[in-house]
């Protein structure tokens, strides 16, 4: 997906007009139009505030990624980031324990 059609989608899904969104980001409705159709780009500083509007990592706006990390996600690894590695490393153990757990009631479910 283009920077233009990551917006556009994102967009919508919140129900935002491209005036709406042009408004949170400190331009013009018109001006998005224009980064959706990816007739023009936004400066790193407006893409990042697009970014925050739209609640997505800038690296998934602008297609570095195709991992959407909603901001609250993105929240809570930063606080495990913060960690000291021993609570770190437990925190992990226990995000692979129940991945674990759920990929093996997947795998007999089916």
């Amino acid at each position: 997906m283009t920077f233009g059609e990551h917006i556009t989608t994102l967009r919508k899904r919140k129900g935002l007009s491209q005036g709406e969104l042009g408004k949170a980001v400190g331009t013009s409705g018109d001006i998005i139009g224009k980064y959706e159709r990816n007739e023009v780009k936004p400066s790193i500083e407006v893409a990042a505030k697009i970014a925050d509007a739209l609640e997505v990592s800038l690296d998934y706006l602008v297609g570095k990624t195709s991992v959407e990390v909603d901001s609250k996600t993105l929240k809570r690894l930063q606080d495990i980031q913060k960690l000291n590695e021993q609570d770190k490393s437990t925190v992990l153990e226990m995000v692979d324990a129940f991945l674990r757990d759920r990929k093996t009631k997947k795998h007999y479910a089916e």
